[in-house]
């Protein structure tokens, strides 16, 4: 399939996918014109990179995984990294848990009479 219907399939932008192939995480074949074809198994590989993009991964931490993951190989290294990936997401979790409750708390005061905020009522449209 050409880059296009690659996009169209996963939802990624062709320049995200371009982006990709520059990080050597999605490999395509040329056609003698130049265009850019990829298997259909580069929609579950696309699914895959943007899972663990959206996870926090970097595209360097995911380059060193994809041969464990293409290889279907569990190793100490990848259990390692895995490992201290999802330690860094834990501590992101945690601080975001105390933003969001320091924020409910400043909701919570400005909600308040004894706050001496003003209350402003939206208008009606």
């Amino acid at each position: 399939m050409r880059i296009g219907e690659l996009a169209a399939r996963t939802g990624v932008s062709v320049r995200a996918l371009r982006y990709y192939e520059e990080q050597e995480l999605l490999i395509g074949a040329r056609s003698s014109g130049g265009q850019r074809h990829y298997p259909d198994s580069a929609v579950d590989r696309v699914d895959l990179i943007q899972m663990l993009y959206a996870a926090g991964l970097s595209s360097r931490t995911i380059l060193n995984l994809l041969p464990c993951v293409d290889a279907k190989v569990n190793t100490p290294q990848s259990r390692a990294m895995l490992n201290t990936e999802r330690g860094r997401i834990d501590r992101q979790i945690t601080q975001l848990m105390q933003a969001r409750d320091r924020l409910d708390a400043v909701i919570a005061l400005s909600e308040s009479a004894a706050s001496g905020c003003t209350r402003m009522e939206s208008e009606a449209p």
